[in-house]
């Protein structure tokens, strides 16, 4: 009897300790590193799409826009999903790989970078900016080729290109980096095609000559 006895209370012992260990495995979610980390992706996100549609409304003017502009789709949805699953996972099984503070501060300086390049080229082509493909000329359409249009064609997508990659470096999710990149690149891939389509109709000889000049801005894109 006793013998079963030590049985039993050696399982609870163990148990308990299981319990005790995850239990301080999940306080890691509310660590001082947890919350500096996803406290700086929140502001970022926050930022970002927020800018996006005020400066929507002072350039195309409040009628013109919708919460299209905020640019928040399904796909970025659970894309941001994923990402947060993925931190939530090592922050609690692998709390260690969050601690490279260099990795996830050199991340918070890529995700300024993108910021700042996709602004600047918000507030360099004015009206010319869209959120959605033009397919039909307008009055105020113009070939933007100065300012950091002069260094590529698409700062736009290259400053969303940095910012998405750069959030999840912030964050040091090496999954979601990957992921991100590589998803990011392919829609990329596919939109800056079909929208220089259109451009090329619209600006003729100028924007082939600009092309042939001037890098699109996003990686391995011509």
């Amino acid at each position: 009897m006793s013998y079963y006895l030590k049985l039993i209370l050696g399982d609870i012992i163990q148990y308990r300790a299981l319990i005790l260990h995850y239990s301080a495995s999940f306080s890691e979610i509310f660590s001082y590193t947890a919350c500096r980390q996803l406290s700086q992706m929140f502001l970022a996100i926050l930022f970002f799409h927020t800018s996006e549609f005020i400066l929507a409304i002072v350039i195309h003017g409040r009628s013109n826009v919708t919460l299209s502009s905020l640019l928040i789709s399904a796909h970025y949805i659970l894309a941001m999903i994923f990402s947060l699953a993925e931190y939530i996972f090592e922050i609690v099984f692998f709390p260690e790989l969050k601690e490279y503070w260099v990795i996830s501060n050199v991340g918070l300086a890529i995700v300024v970078i993108g910021e700042v390049i996709r602004k600047l080229a918000i507030l360099t082509a004015g009206h010319a900016f869209t959120h959605l493909i033009r397919t039909h000329r307008h009055d105020d359409h113009r070939l933007v080729t100065h300012g950091i249009y002069g260094f590529m064609r698409h700062p736009g997508y290259s400053g969303f290109f940095i910012w998405s990659v750069g959030t999840q470096i912030m964050l040091c999710n090496p999954i979601s980096v990957v992921a991100f990149a590589v998803v990011v690149w392919r829609f990329f891939a596919k939109r800056i095609p079909y929208e220089e389509y259109f451009l090329r109709r619209f600006f003729g000889r100028d924007y082939k000559e600009y092309a042939k000049k001037v890098g699109s801005g996003v990686p391995f894109i011509n």
